[in-house]
């Protein structure tokens, strides 16, 4: 939650971002993975603590996502990928706050 706070700081953020520690709630919609060895290797290799970093020792990470949700608490808008490379392009997200709102 460190980590979230100094960035909605130093970008002057107007969203909220949300912290999900120990991933107890991706975990619920089977929207977290586990590191395989190789890469915890090469992370560690290149100065990457990921348990240190997010206080947490499980090397477990939630999927890449992007949500808008409403007022209502209603999930307007959904992106997510298993594959930790891939993020949600920022356009996608602009396009479907748009569409929302007109």
């Amino acid at each position: 939650m460190e980590q979230s706070r100094a960035l909605v700081k130093s970008k002057n953020l107007s969203v909220e971002l949300l912290s999900d520690p120990g991933n107890q709630t991706a975990e619920k919609y089977g929207l977290v993975y586990t590191f395989p060895e190789d890469l915890k290797k090469v992370y560690l290799q290149f100065g990457v603590d990921l348990p240190k970093y997010n206080d947490d020792e499980s090397w477990r990470l939630p999927m890449p996502a992007r949500y808008i949700i409403d007022q209502e608490q209603i999930v307007r808008y959904a992106e997510v990928s298993p594959d930790y490379t891939v993020r949600p392009d920022p356009s996608h997200t602009i396009a479907a706050l748009k569409k929302i709102t007109s």
